[in-house]
């Protein structure tokens, strides 16, 4: 963050932050993550006065509920941001591109779920779940600069990985994350659905979204023309678990696996351990807040069950090739587990914050 930007901010004088009460924005609030971080603001109860709902114009006018209310989805106006204190960037890239550093001036704490900021230079990629794992303390700030909320992906390996070291030393890990069609948003999965049919009804398939065949298929690439590449998205996951998880961290070999599924992320983790350990100790090592070990097999990990939850359900069996060696299949809800972090982030942010008149 430049030091004009930080001299620019615009002080709030609302009484209602004396209150505790702040006033935020979800701008990309019609997207996929937008619907999830108003539900989880909703769910965690956060002391909110004003909930903005901003879009473009594709969703302008759009009903949603928010909490126990129904609002419509405004425009991304410059004077929407006015007096907000947290702004939620679930929007695409160059919406958060162009109105970031608007609502930065205005005095808007930034929570950034688009990953667009995640190399500005007063950026930090967050995932408090992680923080709290590695015992970290948040820095009070009085203008603290973004928070990039960590992929999901990237979360979930670096809560299962630490863990496990619990257990003893990991030697080696190898992890195949497949990817939802709802990482890419409603085109995304609109797209899966449009290909599902087209291909049942033997006629041509979109591409708009993949540039390639993603219904009954498992790909590694998407074609030439996807933006963002599957490759872009696998450097990212191993960008943010280095920054979240620490140098100490065992360092996965990744492979990101686009699979015919619209929603939630599955994860096949192998871990060697450098002496022989027991599969008990390994599963108390990975118990904690936010994992689940499931045993039964209604219970067994998969996208379907992982739906709607903030916890990571997980398998542990043994490698019977290895006596060191473990097998992991795990499940997560990817957009409830970014939305949780993004809500957290601004949680931590908002027990940091002044409070009173200035902000």
């Amino acid at each position: 963050m430049s030091s004009n930007i930080k001299s620019a901010t615009v002080p709030h004088t609302d009484p209602a932050r004396g209150a505790n009460l702040y006033r935020l924005a979800i701008v990309g609030a019609g997207t996929l993550k937008g619907k999830e971080v108003a539900e989880v603001l909703s769910d965690r109860n956060f002391p909110s006065l004003d909930i903005k709902l901003l879009d473009d114009d594709e969703s302008l006018g759009q009903l949603e509920t928010l909490g126990d209310e129904v609002t419509f989805i405004q425009s991304v106006r410059s004077e929407q941001f006015e007096n907000v204190d947290f702004t939620f960037f679930a929007s695409d890239q160059e919406c958060t591109r162009k109105n970031w550093r608007t609502a930065l001036r205005a005095g808007s704490a930034i929570v950034d779920l688009s990953f667009t900021l995640e190399d500005e230079p007063d950026a930090t990629v967050r995932s408090p779940w992680i923080e709290r794992q590695l015992g970290h303390m948040l820095t009070p700030e009085l203008q603290p600069g973004p928070a990039v909320v960590a992929h999901p992906a990237a979360v979930v390996l670096a809560l299962l990985l630490l863990r496990s070291q619990k257990a003893g030393q990991v030697r080696r890990v190898v992890a195949t994350v497949f990817e939802p069609a709802s990482e890419h948003g409603q085109k995304g999965m609109d797209e899966m659905h449009e290909q599902t049919v087209n291909l049942l009804s033997f006629q041509q398939m979109p591409k708009n979204v993949f540039d390639t065949q993603v219904a009954f298929n498992l790909v590694s690439r998407y074609g030439e023309q996807s933006v963002p590449a599957l490759a872009t998205v696998e450097h990212r996951v191993l960008k943010h678990y280095q920054r979240i998880a620490g140098k100490d961290a065992p360092l996965p070999s990744l492979l990101l696996v686009q699979a015919p599924i619209f929603h939630g992320h599955a994860f096949a983790v192998h871990l060697e351990m450098k002496d022989v350990v027991d599969i008990e100790s390994v599963s108390q090592a990975l118990l904690g807040e936010h994992v689940n070990i499931t045993h039964l097999a209604e219970d067994a990990p998969s996208n379907v069950n992982a739906a709607g939850q903030s916890d990571v359900l997980v398998s542990i069996v043994s490698d019977a090739n290895l006596p060191n060696g473990f097998w992991l299949w795990a499940a997560a809800d990817n957009l409830r587990i970014a939305s949780a972090t993004a809500v957290e982030c601004a949680e931590t942010m908002a027990a940091t914050r002044p409070k009173g008149k200035i902000q």
